[in-house]
């Protein structure tokens, strides 16, 4: 656990640490450093508001990493002049809250000072961890700054949520990384100045769209650059050499697995078949399991396609059987294959939402009594008690059809089942018609 007024804990004159990384030496101390957010911090924005009236509410910022979460935590202690602890979700425990609580009491009675508590990666600590925080919070005891790269509200409990303003944190876009690399070649007290460096145009641009939005990716890919020189210019082929390769955003376990995910299947349903590629493209180079890719093809085909074009879930399911027969490499072509037809067959949701309604029926009305004439009567008891009388066999009758009723007489007529009219359920729909003009003429003779 960190405790610090600062930014920086064992720095030098110069407020630097001449040993750490590039993004942790070029940290902005204060608003007007702090590059990128401009949502939350420019001029009659909310978070900037707060800071500039001195009327903090306990945050949680929720973003990527390297986006700026600690470090604008970090600003917001400087310019609120409050005493600023760093707690580790990962590294602290119950015992350390104990700590904090004394050190803020402590601090508010002789120091007159507030305290800001920053929790990183709040999201790892449990229920009765993140419980024991309440109290405090609702004192006023010290402002809890919460980082999350996590749906907080999948991850943080309800009462602690409500006391906290949640606020999103964007990816840097390419002008700010931009822009924060080029000061960081240009400061000789905690960046690169002293070097005198030059960068190309081309390569500035590589390093901001290999880190992928990320602000200590960037400074420290930046670094490595200006060590493999043997010159002072920073070209393409330096920043190519220390990329080597880029590491793709996506937590199989977290939010971003089910944004892309969702992306994915959106696109399918869409019927946009670049898109879905790139998505599947993107799961499959970040190391997704192509079985669960599999298995949600599988469930597209019925849900979005269904009887608009059968094929569809045929050709899912032999997927399954294909990719386990080769595997990848070459298994990235059988996927390509399916999310090509699934994306431009024609879509039709008619079964789902028939058995979400058929469901809806059931939990309404009950267990109906099964019509007697289409009950099973395998015993001389229950034919005499008029199980199966009147049942007519569909095979007896012209076309293999035979006019009665199926459904519980309290519900008669109900329709669950309304075919789109794409793709086949064309077919489908012309031939429930002739059997309903069928059987109207079967009524009036």
């Amino acid at each position: 656990m960190l405790r610090q007024n600062g930014l920086f804990n064992g720095a030098d004159e110069s407020g630097r640490e001449s040993s750490a990384p590039l993004a942790e030496r070029m940290r902005p101390r204060s608003i007007a450093e702090f590059v990128g957010q401009e949502h939350l911090l420019g001029n009659g924005k909310l978070l900037r508001m707060m800071i500039e009236s001195d009327a903090l509410s306990s945050l949680i910022f929720w973003g990527p990493p390297g986006s700026g979460k600690t470090t604008l935590a970090r600003v917001i202690a400087n310019a609120t002049k409050s005493h600023f602890i760093f707690f580790s979700a990962i590294l602290s425990g119950i015992k350390e809250i104990r700590e904090i609580v004394k050190e803020a009491q402590d601090q508010w009675r002789y120091q007159r000072q507030k305290t800001i508590l920053f929790v990183d990666e709040i999201h790892r600590f449990n229920k009765s961890q993140q419980d024991a925080f309440l109290p405090h919070v609702e004192k006023g005891l010290f402002t809890i700054i919460g980082a999350t790269t996590e749906n907080p509200s999948f991850e943080v409990i309800a009462p602690l949520l409500s006391r906290c303003k949640v606020l999103v944190l964007n990816p840097l876009g390419e002008e700010s990384l931009c822009n924060i690399l080029k000061a960081a070649l240009d400061d000789e007290e905690r960046g690169l100045g002293r070097m005198r460096l030059t960068i190309t145009d081309e390569a500035l641009a590589a390093l901001a769209d290999y880190s992928g939005g990320d602000a200590r990716i960037a400074l420290n890919t930046l670094e490595t650059s200006a060590r493999l020189l043997s010159g002072n210019a920073i070209d393409l082929q330096a920043v190519q050499e220390a990329i080597q390769q880029k590491p793709l955003l996506y937590d199989k376990g977290g939010e971003e697995h089910y944004n892309v995910i969702s992306a994915f299947i959106k696109s399918l349903r869409g019927s946009d078949p670049n898109a879905a590629l790139y998505w599947l493209a993107r799961m499959l180079e970040a190391g997704e399991d192509p079985l669960f890719i599999i298995r949600r093809m599988v469930i597209l085909a019925s849900e979005d396609i269904g009887n608009a074009d059968p094929r569809a879930l045929q050709l899912a399911v032999s997927v399954l059987q294909a990719f386990q027969l080769t595997g990848m490499p070459e298994g990235r072509i059988i996927l390509a294959q399916a999310v090509t037809y699934l994306a431009t067959a024609p879509k039709s949701n008619a079964s789902y939402t028939a058995i979400d309604a058929a469901l809806a029926e059931v939990r309404s009305s009950g267990s109906l009594p099964v019509p007697l004439h289409i009950r099973n009567a395998p015993t001389k008891l229950m034919k005499e008690l008029g199980y199966g009388a009147g049942y007519r066999y569909g095979h007896d009758y012209e076309g293999g059809y035979a006019e009665q009723d199926y459904l519980p007489e309290k519900i008669r007529g109900k329709q669950f089942y309304a075919p789109k009219g794409q793709g086949y359920e064309k077919t489908i729909i012309e031939r429930m018609s002739q059997l309903k003009e069928k059987s109207g003429i079967m009524k009036e003779s």
